[in-house]
């Protein structure tokens, strides 16, 4: 028996429960579909200031405060040869936030699903979505056992790398630079410092790969590798195997791990880095990582897929109401969060520079860049002339170390030999 909703959402991540969530409290119909029994295992536990207005906006932020998780006050860059940089979102220029998550995304997920349910959606688990067929009315959507049968007027593919929508219509777009490959695993006993310090992520550049290091509550630590997919190859090794030996050729990385001891499987990803050509349709939009993923570097995931998921209600909600707003309401879905995506293309772009780290790892102390770069690494998006030009600048020093060497001192990006 078919059943006729406003919006059907494929996909019960953070973008999906964002998106259902506040179409919900706009008195829409919204059925959410997700393939997976929640709580699972998931990656990308690090959360920007930025997301936390989102959060309060769905009515779910004093769930999250008291959810336990770890409060995160900026994160640390540091090269293999040594040297190092804090930053703090509450240094960032015009600061709303000072702090935001560590999250256990087994944990935030089913919070924001669950949340979605409460506030009006009909959440369905383990239901994965496998066809839809549109019309000028709007879309049917097939469950792969064929009992669940939903009409719907519109349709939000939050449905991850594996987008349905993206994959029918052969929109993903790689991004050429950014051939990837990471590794990632949980650790308990990983040495953290006392206080605010001992929240911060860190990010560890070496020559042809780099670390993350995420503390979570308690006494567990998200540790992963990333490095080029050909380097993965090369090593022709295990992912067990491979992770424990990058981890063993880095001292700054192995220097917290003494007594460390992993609890959960290995896990690799590979080629994550693209873009859907397309974010919307007459009767569709792509959001969260079915819209596209960047890289892991700067925490820009979640972000990304809570920001997708409320433009994406916003949007709905006004075609919803004035149905002949749509073509503009769709090409400001597309330019915003096309937006967003180009800055963090941008960054991680340039993270795979020496020059970026260089000038990075040696901070310019004139016209207000250092609280500009904290304020773009807590997900600003640069929609202020002032934050604009400087960032301007910012990139012009990268340009000229990368021409003179001079700008910052040059780093080996390699141990310091013993």
């Amino acid at each position: 028996m078919n059943q006729a909703f406003d919006v059907a959402i494929i996909g019960g991540g953070p973008a999906g429960s964002s998106a259902g969530t506040l179409l919900a409290k706009a008195g829409r119909r919204v059925v959410i579909f997700e393939k997976e029994k929640f709580p699972r295992f998931r990656v990308g536990e690090s959360m920007l200031p930025a997301s936390l207005g989102t959060l309060e906006r769905m009515g779910v932020k004093e769930k999250i405060d008291n959810g336990g998780f770890l409060v995160k006050y900026g994160g640390e860059i540091v090269s293999a040869c040594g040297k190092r940089v804090r930053f703090y979102f509450r240094n960032g220029l015009n600061a709303k936030r000072p702090t935001a998550y560590q999250v256990l995304r087994s944990k935030f997920d089913k919070i924001l699903l669950d949340h979605a349910g409460a506030s009006g959606c009909d959440v369905r688990e383990q239901t994965p979505i496998e066809s839809f067929e549109l019309d000028d009315d709007g879309v049917t959507l097939y469950s792969g056992d064929g009992k669940h049968v939903v009409r719907a007027r519109y349709v939000i593919d939050c449905s991850g790398r594996n987008s349905l929508i993206g994959n029918r219509y052969q929109l993903r777009r790689p991004y050429p630079n950014l051939h990837k490959f990471s590794l990632y695993a949980y650790y308990e006993d990983v040495r953290r410092e006392e206080g605010p310090d001992g929240t911060l992520t860190r990010m560890v550049r070496a020559k042809d790969c780099w670390f993350w290091i995420i503390p979570l509550s308690g006494n567990t630590t998200s540790i992963g590798v990333v490095m080029d997919t050909e380097k993965f190859r090369n090593l022709k090794m295990s992912p067990e195997e491979a992770l424990t030996r990058c981890i063993a050729e880095q001292p700054v990385v192995n220097e917290v791990m003494s007594h460390a001891r992993r609890v959960t499987d290995v896990y690799a990803t590979g080629d994550f880095s693209y873009r859907n050509s397309r974010l919307t349709g007459d009767r569709w939009l792509l959001a969260g990582d079915a819209a596209g993923f960047v890289d892991p570097v700067f925490s820009s995931g979640v972000y990304l897929a809570l920001l997708s998921g409320e433009q994406a209600a916003d949007s709905l909600n006004e075609v919803l109401d004035r149905p002949r707003n749509r073509a503009k309401a769709f090409r400001f879905y597309e330019r915003r969060v096309g937006r967003v995506l180009d800055i963090y293309l941008d960054w991680a772009s340039s993270w795979y520079t020496q020059e970026f780290v260089e000038v990075f790892l040696y901070p310019k102390e004139l016209f207000e860049l250092v609280p500009t770069v904290s304020a773009v690494l807590s997900g600003n998006e640069l929609r202020d002339f002032g934050m604009r030009w400087r960032l301007c600048i910012f990139h012009l020093l990268v340009a000229l170390q990368k021409r003179t060497s001079k700008i910052a001192p040059p780093l080996t990006l390699t141990p310091r030999a013993s």
